[in-house]
């Protein structure tokens, strides 16, 4: 009988495996059910037109090409720098949807953004704009469900008790980070 050992690098070969598989079919399902305890996100930029469906994470590990993925487009679309997204970003909004029951993707208003641009919109947009905004720190992220009224979008957010929350309906978005727990 052989035996099947799974190192480290085998898993990182199996999920980079996923993570192209999940960025290559855009809104399949089969890539994250096919992996047990596999956790995937959909999203589409408002600013950008891209779009990503993509398994981040198997069991308790994330994928490293996933984040990598998830990274670059999350990327702050005014200047286009990419920054350091914080996975357990992921994983809140990964735990939103499963509140919610939603299967349409996270329209992305804004992701990471670079102290320039953090300076610029503090300074052009009359307030809203934190001085040491947790965008700046790729812990925040602005968004919308389709499907989703978005004083649900906020209620469900707020019931998981983690980071912070800030309800915009004007602008249409839900500010989520992994910051300390506050609402505005």
């Amino acid at each position: 009988m052989k035996q099947i050992v799974h190192s480290r690098r085998h898993f990182l070969r199996q999920s980079a495996k996923l993570a192209v598989a999940g960025a290559a079919l855009p809104f399949a399902r089969p890539a994250s059910a096919a992996v047990r305890d596999a956790r995937s996100l959909a999203f589409d930029h408002t600013h950008t037109g891209e779009r990503v469906s993509i398994v981040y994470a198997v069991g308790e590990r994330y994928v490293p090409e996933a984040l990598t993925t998830l990274n670059r487009f999350m990327r702050d679309h005014y200047s286009g720098e990419v920054g350091q997204m914080d996975p357990r970003l992921f994983d809140l909004l990964y735990r939103l949807k499963l509140t919610l029951g939603s299967r349409e993707s996270f329209q992305v208003i804004s992701g990471y953004r670079c102290p320039a641009t953090n300076s610029t919109l503090r300074n052009t947009r009359g307030g809203g704009v934190a001085k040491r905004s947790l965008h700046m720190d790729g812990k925040a992220i602005d968004v919308r469900i389709a499907d989703t009224p978005l004083a649900d979008l906020r209620d469900a957010a707020l019931s998981l008790g983690v980071g912070g929350v800030g309800y915009y309906p004007h602008d249409q978005f839900v500010h989520l980070d992994t910051g300390r727990v506050r609402s505005w």
